[in-house]
This record gives C-alpha cells, sequence and structure tokens, in this order.
C-alpha cells in the first residue's frame, strides 16, 4: 500500500505541472491587459507601463515567464494579487476556509439524504415511492446550481425570513445559518447523482445468491440490507461520491458568487473579470491538487471496505 500511495503522489506531478501550464497559457490568451485593468482606464506614460509589468511579472515570452513562475511555486510562493496588491497565499489560506466548510456541509446534507433514499427505492423497486425518488433525482439533476440558490433566497431569506440571505455569518451557529441554504443548493445535483448510484448498486446486490442465502437463515431485513447488501453496494457509491466532492469544490464559485459568501468562488471569479493571472493560477492549482487528493483517498478507502482489494 505504502509503494502505491508513493507511486500515485509521484505520477499526480505530471498532471500538476500540465494543468498549471494549460491554466497559464489560457489566461494570457484571454481578452484584456491586467496593467491596464488595474490602473482603471487612466492614462500613464510609457516608463510607468513598462514599470509595472516588470513588477507583475508580464515581461518576456510566455515561456520564460511560465518558468520564472513555476520556480517561485515550487518554494511556495505564488507571488502577489494585481488588483488587491496582496500575497496569494495569503488570500487563500483567508478564502479556503469558507469553501471547505461549504463542500463539507453539502457532502454530509447528500450522503444523509441520498443513501438512505436510494436504499428504500431499492428495497421497494418499481413501487411509488421509487418512482417519486427518481423523478426527484431528474429534477435535482436538472437545476442549475445557481437557480437553486437563488430560489432558496427567495424562498427562505425573503418569504419566510428563516434564513440570511447573504454572507457567511461569524464562526459557530452564525455560521451554520449562513451555510445551510447555500450548502443544500449546492448539494442538490450530489443527491440525485449518489441516490439513483446506490438504488442500482444495491437492486445488483439485492439479486445475488448470498443475499437469498442470508433470508433463508432467517436473518432480520435491516441486517441484511445493511450489513450484507449495503456493504457489498458501497465501492461504486464511493466512486460517484468522491468525484462528487470534486465536483462540489467547481459549483461552490456559483453558489458563493450568487450569495456573497466570500469564499475561494467568488476570489476565482473576482480574478477572472480582473486578470489577475497569480491567483487564477494558483487556485486552478490548488482545485487540481484537491481532485488528486480525493482519489488518491478514494481508492485508499476501496481496500478498507473491501479487503479483497490489493494494490
Amino acid at each position: 500500500m505504502a509503494g502505491y500511495i508513493v507511486h500515485r503522489i509521484l505520477s499526480s506531478i505530471p498532471v500538476l505541472l500540465f494543468v498549471s501550464f494549460v491554466t497559464f497559457g489560457l489566461v494570457r490568451l484571454a481578452p484584456g491587459d491586467p496593467v491596464l485593468i488595474v490602473l482603471g482606464g487612466h492614462k500613464v506614460d510609457p516608463t510607468t507601463l513598462a514599470t509595472l509589468r516588470e513588477q507583475f511579472g508580464l515581461v518576456g515570452d510566455p515561456i520564460s515567464q511560465y518558468i520564472a513562475w513555476l520556480g517561485r511555486a515550487i518554494t511556495g510562493d505564488f507571488g502577489q494579487s494585481f488588483r488587491l496588491r496582496q500575497d496569494v497565499t495569503d488570500l487563500l489560506v483567508q478564502r479556503v476556509p469558507i469553501t471547505l466548510e461549504l463542500v463539507a456541509l453539502s457532502m454530509v446534507i447528500a450522503v444523509a439524504i441520498a443513501i438512505p433514499l436510494g436504499i428504500v427505492q431499492a428495497r421497494k423497486r418499481d413501487s411509488a415511492t421509487d418512482y417519486i425518488g427518481s423523478l426527484a433525482a431528474l429534477i435535482g439533476l436538472s437545476i442549475p446550481v445557481y437557480f437553486a440558490a437563488m430560489v432558496g433566497v427567495l424562498v427562505f431569506a425573503v418569504w419566510l425570513r428563516w434564513l440570511p440571505a447573504f454572507g457567511s455569518g461569524e464562526d459557530g451557529l452564525d455560521r451554520l445559518r449562513h451555510l445551510i441554504m447555500p450548502a443544500c443548493a449546492l448539494a442538490l445535483g450530489t443527491i440525485a447523482l449518489t441516490s439513483r448510484m446506490t438504488r442500482s448498486a444495491m437492486i445488483e446486490a439485492l439479486s445475488t445468491d448470498y443475499i437469498e442465502a442470508a433470508r433463508a437463515k432467517g436473518l432480520p431485513e435491516r441486517t441484511i440490507l445493511v450489513k450484507h447488501a449495503f456493504r457489498n453496494a458501497l465501492i461504486p457509491v464511493l466512486t460517484v461520491t468522491s468525484l462528487q466532492m470534486g465536483f462540489l469544490l467547481v459549483g461552490s464559485v456559483l453558489v458563493e458568487t450568487t450569495m456573497g459568501l466570500g469564499g475561494l468562488g467568488s476570489l476565482i471569479t473576482d480574478a477572472i473579470q480582473n486578470r489577475d493571472y497569480p491567483v487564477i493560477q494558483a487556485s486552478v492549482l490548488l482545485l487540481t491538487v484537491a481532485f488528486t487528493v480525493i482519489n488518491l483517498l478514494t481508492d485508499i478507502l476501496y481496500a478498507v471496505i473491501d479487503p479483497r482489494i490489493r494494490y
């Protein structure tokens, strides 16, 4: 297992380099000069423009710029934000916790709803409960995240006045009140996909011979469902859930922008609008690392759940 983990970590290095290179090139292909955006339309002399370009690391050909940026990034120096004039690392440290709290709460909500729903649908296959659950999953997949967030604000903040509409709140219960609504909006798609996968995996598990043998022995139905069928159906469910956790990180960009949470998502949106290259590059690299870590942890959990799996 240790050798497998080391191999996966080493194999992720080319992926990170490729993503960083592509991101570095794409942000520079986007229209708009970051220096002129920072100046806000004010006219300055060519000498000042040249000085600003040198400060921003925009002097020389793109390859040399990328090599210089990569050399600093390896040491943890992602430069300064063009617009905010702060270290990018400090900005990420300030914004990432809110995004992680949002994603974690969304995942907890999704798993708490989707897995029991999928089990019930599989147990009552082709019944009214199954059809209603399938319809709800289809609706959940069809609703865009930003639209769900806006509807949540309208219903629960404006009409019912149960939850705050915008902001991330303070620590503790106030933070939880501010995150519940965006977390639910973000979790809709994950609930739909996870419940469908749980249903399919449970139907397959319940049709196997060992389940029939367990029933013939007189084991309680709850024991059969949870201890025997669900454990064997957990591998595909875990795969989908881990992939959805990565997509939640990306989907948080829309939710945070819609509801003004001030996390990593809103930081990326502002950086793209203002051509803030250092912030964009560091944020995308951070998301790539998060995807890699999630996939690695998922593979390790495979062996924990099913001892027959060896790497």
